[in-house]
């Protein structure tokens, strides 16, 4: 029967496209309020997913939908759910949340709780939505729980939490639940969500809809369909018209660059440094102290980033995240510690310490971090991989930055001899015999050997003084930083939200200033080919707009910066008194004689 159910639906999803490429919301029959806010929000036709998934949802069907990192999963469910809350039965007794969005980290729970809250602004529709992390206090939950709220966003390690400490009762879900949303499927088993999420599936009601978003087909998504749902609708969409819905889009280009590990550091920044690589970009390392070595490193040729990683609180996190998206830096450095070893390795060095010790390892990572998956990164245009990722899965989600909703981008991978299985592996699964041309990583064409070997004596000089010690301190200062900041603004942005401009992530974590004659590079160091690659790339950049954008995020960044600062400006524009034309004369005359014996003293 599940068989039979599952080809139908294919077939269903199969004969909608070919028929409906351009349905618009209207036709897909969403509340009037809800289209006009998607129209404010500048969407004003369905995505393939969406055009397949709100009808069903609609219908109160359950749903597993697999579809690509930007094709408009997170709309393609809360469209339709919060069209049900307004429509549905207002005088029903509500004695716990009407709708549970469990997802695999807390940077993806805020994001949905932005996107939840942006919609209900523009409908100027009243519920109550509520974010939660497994490490609020029992009376802050207890606090965001009460009346009860709307819809829920929490990872699923909060469940419990809120059932064993009595915030949320067996019976209330069972009477009160309707939509229960699993986002990142795929995710959230990886995680460690597993005996979480099999704890909750014994309180959900058999009426409740249950549906599942994933990028991808796993067996992980496979284990849950078969947890918790009853006979899906499963909306998978390899094809959307006659376009093959590529494992990577075509619109990114990949590229890769041959170096020794050593000559990392040097290739990255030629690549930045000679500006052959369009902004805004996203570098993704294995460890947390490569990051930091990166940033130190760059620093010191008057190239500003920020590290993004598991260690920092989660305000600090969702800060940076914002200052990128906005625009006001250019390059973000994030830690892939799902892929990399170490988490696995923190245990390990604690054994030979103390108690104390092993439980700062144990604290030191964030458990619900995750910058591969679940972060929505706005118009990155190039991705790079300063080392490459472990399996062919971590390669295809970090190019997923990039090249989002259709845009253009590129990738860049840095490629030393250890890692070239690894690209062979990525090559032959990412390439495509039928597409020949098309989802091929190329070698890197803008980047010539006199244009690297120009910069090796300082690169090689500067890299000597970026050591172990000088990492682990700047990696202590900032996270201390970072704390201090969090708990200091917390309270500042939740009254004053606009403020992005008052915290700066992309600062100098050096004790030394970086030396100015490295911030330029002089033209005889650039061959032609490199100054031809420069001008495209420039030219590519002024088309698409983006020398528009920095400019304006910076004045206004100027403008209402820092507070102390406008302070001074304010006193400076002070009206100056008037001078009479006596005195206005013998100051020229002053100065002219001034400069006449200054004349006189140099010959």
């Amino acid at each position: 029967m599940t068989e039979t159910h599952e080809n139908a639906s294919k077939e269903t999803v199969r004969e909608y496209e070919e028929e409906a490429d351009d349905q618009s919301f209207e036709e897909l029959g969403l509340d009037a309020r809800l289209i006009r806010a998607l129209l404010k929000k500048g969407i004003e036709k369905p995505t393939p997913i969406q055009r397949v998934a709100i009808p069903l949802i609609l219908e109160g069907k359950d749903v597993v939908a697999r579809a690509k990192t930007g094709s408009g999963k997170t709309f393609a469910y809360l469209v339709p759910l919060l069209q049900k809350l307004f429509t549905g039965n207002v005088d029903r007794k509500k004695l716990a949340p009407n709708a549970f969005i469990l997802v695999p980290t807390r940077e993806l729970c805020q994001q949905v709780y932005a996107e939840v809250l942006s919609l209900l602004e523009l409908c100027r529709v009243q519920l109550k939505v509520v974010q939660l992390n497994s490490n609020m206090l029992a009376n802050d939950l207890k606090a965001a729980m009460a009346g009860p709220p709307d819809v829920l966003i929490s990872t699923p390690a909060c469940i419990p939490k809120c059932l064993s400490g009595g915030i949320l009762q067996a019976a209330s879900i069972s009477g009160s639940l309707e939509t229960l949303v699993l986002d990142e499927a795929d995710l959230l088993l990886s995680y460690g969500y597993e005996n979480d999420i099999k704890a909750f599936t014994l309180h959900i009601p058999r009426s409740c809809q249950c549906l599942l978003m994933s990028a991808t087909s796993s067996a992980d998504v496979d284990k849950l369909k078969k947890l918790i749902l009853h006979n899906p609708f499963i909306l998978t969409l390899p094809e959307v018209g006659n376009h093959k819905d590529d494992i990577i889009p075509k619109n990114v280009q990949q590229f890769w660059i041959s170096c020794t590990a050593n000559d990392k550091l040097l290739y990255i920044l030629a690549v930045l440094k000679l500006e052959l690589v369009q902004k805004k970009v996203l570098i993704f390392t294995n460890t947390i102290d490569m990051s930091f070595r990166l940033k130190l490193f760059l620093e010191k040729f008057g190239i500003k980033s920020a590290v993004l990683n598991a260690e920092l609180p989660q305000n600090s996190r969702l800060h940076i995240l914002e200052e990128f998206n906005a625009g006001l830096f250019d390059y973000l450095i994030a830690s892939d510690v799902s892929q990399s070893k170490e988490k696995d390795e923190a245990p390990k060095e604690s054994n030979v310490g103390s108690r104390k010790s092993r439980k700062q390892a144990k604290l030191k990572l964030d458990s619900e971090f995750g910058v591969v998956r679940g972060i929505d990164f706005k118009d990155v245009y190039t991705v790079i991989n300063f080392e490459m990722p472990r399996s062919v899965a971590g390669y295809i989600h970090r190019i997923g930055r990039t090249g989002r909703a259709y845009s253009s981008g590129s990738s860049i991978s840095l490629v030393s001899p250890d890692e070239m299985d690894t690209l062979e592996e990525i090559t032959s699964f990412v390439g495509d015999d039928e597409n020949k041309g098309s989802n091929t990583i190329t070698e890197f064409p803008f980047l010539t050997k006199n244009a690297v070997e120009s910069l090796r004596y300082r690169a090689e000089d500067v890299a000597k003084s970026v050591t172990k010690i000088a990492v682990r301190e700047s990696r202590a200062q900032d996270l201390r930083n970072e704390i201090l900041n969090s708990q200091k603004l917390k309270a500042h942005f939740e009254t004053n939200p606009k403020d992005l401009d008052l915290l700066k992530h992309d600062k100098v974590l050096s004790k030394n200033a970086p030396p100015s004659h490295l911030r330029d590079v002089p033209d005889y160091l650039l061959d032609k080919t490199t100054k031809e690659a420069r001008e495209m790339v420039k030219l590519t950049r002024d088309a698409m707009g983006n020398n528009n954008r920095r400019r304006g995020s910076k004045r206004k960044f100027r403008k209402g910066g820092d507070p102390l600062k406008a302070i001074s400006a304010a006193g400076s524009k002070r009206p100056h008194k008037v001078v009479k034309k006596t005195g206005a004369s013998n100051s020229n005359s002053s100065s002219s004689d001034r400069h006449k014996h200054k004349k006189i003293k140099a010959i």
